[in-house]
């Protein structure tokens, strides 16, 4: 058998937080937990607050 070392995971935004704006800017996405074993952060587009913000991994 195969193991399959790619783990989805849910990046929230952390700009949105500061803020008093509801809703929340979630992406899912993959990682493979063998190389990338930290917690990982992308620039991804936030539609609410309209501009490219840092998205970081929760659990």
């Amino acid at each position: 058998m195969k193991k399959n070392n790619r783990v989805q995971v849910i990046l929230e935004c952390t700009e949105h937080k500061k803020t008093l704006l509801k809703g929340t800017s979630r992406y899912v996405t993959t990682k493979n937990k063998k190389n990338t074993n930290h917690r990982i952060s992308l620039k991804k587009y936030n539609p609410i607050l309209k501009k490219v913000t840092i998205h970081k991994e929760i659990k």
